[in-house]
């Protein structure tokens, strides 16, 4: 059955693609530029300071008409599938995308392209290379620097566990592999009990990080790859009085995040820049509808570390 629907799926691309191809994309007749955002969801703040960002660089050029799209929920590849077929189908002019899965958005990208569209990647990429530019947190690094950082709390030695959002999403994927690969390498005396997947869900985050403490008493630490990881396994420790004893290292910034961190319950996270992501990505699909040059196809838009002592930074 899977077969028959992925046949069914590519065969569509490729007659949509044969329909659009050939064509110049064209800014609207008002003479602006239309440009669909397509994020993973519409709950996660990191979405909507990426959101915000493309908003502020739409209304600072002026000639940009922007559209923002995200599944109602999470996980749901075919949604922002479907989504990419509709900016194609409307005649967007460029389609910024952080997608959910890299290879399931791939033959989405592909057709956009070739029906001329400009497509900017933002935070997560795909598995192929027909786009624009990709703006995006060097996960690798950052996630090395958060092994590093959590190992530097555990004085090298201890259990940790791992939750993540969705398995097969490219970036987050990153943040894991990288850190159990840091932790192998650099670290022996870590021990990984296990990796859970949230979907980025807060409570479940919560529940699973939960039953990592009552199958492992002695847990040490715990690693999050996404903000809903992050701020539900948080919330578990906080609550069950662990504070103290288990040690936390997450990703993203929120005024979730900043206040388990001034409660002691997250010791450190890893600061992205998704307005910069946002900002940056329309700056971009403007100039590459116009045939300008923006600076490279793939640019790191940075990583801080945000613990207690310079939290009063942290914008």
């Amino acid at each position: 059955m899977k077969k028959v629907l992925c046949a069914a799926v590519c065969f569509a691309l490729v007659c949509g693609t044969m329909a659009f191809a050939g064509g110049k994309k064209d800014a609207a007749a008002d003479g602006k530029i239309k440009i669909t955002l397509i994020t993973m969801d519409s709950i996660d703040e990191h979405w909507l300071k990426v959101k915000a960002g493309a908003e502020a660089k739409a209304a600072e050029l002026g000639n940009v008409e922007l559209t923002f799209n995200a599944p109602p929920g999470k996980v749901d590849a075919n949604v922002q599938l479907q989504m990419v077929e509709d900016a194609i189908t409307k005649r967007a002019n460029v389609i910024m995308l952080a997608p959910l899965n890299k290879d399931a958005l791939s033959p989405g990208v592909d057709k956009a392209t070739a029906a001329g569209i400009k497509v900017i990647m933002v935070d997560s990429g795909v598995s192929t290379s027909n786009y624009e530019a990709f703006f995006a947190t060097n996960n690798g690094n950052a996630a090395r620097l958060a092994a590093d950082t959590l190992a530097k709390l555990l004085d090298g030695k201890g259990k940790i566990a791992i939750i993540n959002a969705q398995a097969g999403a490219g970036t987050t994927m990153t943040r894991e592999n990288e850190f159990k690969d840091q932790m192998k390498t650099k670290y022996p005396n870590i021990e990984i009990v296990g990796v859970q997947y949230s979907d980025g869900d807060k409570t479940k985050a919560m529940n699973q990080a939960l039953d990592f403490m009552t199958a492992n008493p002695d847990l040490a630490g715990f690693y999050g790859c996404n903000e809903g990881s992050t701020v539900g396994l948080a919330q578990a420790v906080a609550q069950s009085g662990k504070s103290e004893k288990i040690k936390v290292v997450g990703f993203d910034f929120s005024n979730d995040t900043k206040a388990l961190i001034q409660q002691k319950a997250i010791q450190a996270t890893m600061v992205q820049n998704p307005y910069q992501m946002g900002y940056l990505g329309v700056d971009a699909g403007v100039r590459a509808v116009k045939g300008e040059a923006f600076g490279g196809k793939t640019i790191d838009t940075g990583v801080t570390v945000a613990t207690l002592e310079n939290l009063a930074s942290i914008k």
